[in-house]
């Protein structure tokens, strides 16, 4: 596999928020870098073009989009 990632992520376990068009939904923050995340969801979902990622241990509130999806894994780029 190649590595495309400019930055290096980090393993992480944080509980996180999707949130989007007034719309609340819990995930976990698998990988976080400074440019980007690898989040689990409870379940295949549909995601906005555009959504925040919120987590709230880190204080941490981002713009993001989805780059890439696997079953119930979706990475993230923060705009």
């Amino acid at each position: 596999m190649i590595e495309r990632r400019t930055t290096q992520r980090h393993r992480v376990l944080k509980g996180g928020t999707i949130a989007f068009d007034g719309n609340d939904l819990a995930c976990t923050v698998r990988n976080l870098s400074a440019k980007g995340a690898a989040l689990d969801l409870a379940g295949s979902i549909s995601l906005p073009p555009s959504f925040t990622l919120l987590i709230e241990s880190n204080r941490l509130i981002r713009r993001c989009h989805p780059v890439w999806s696997s079953d119930k894994r979706i990475g993230v780029a923060f705009d």
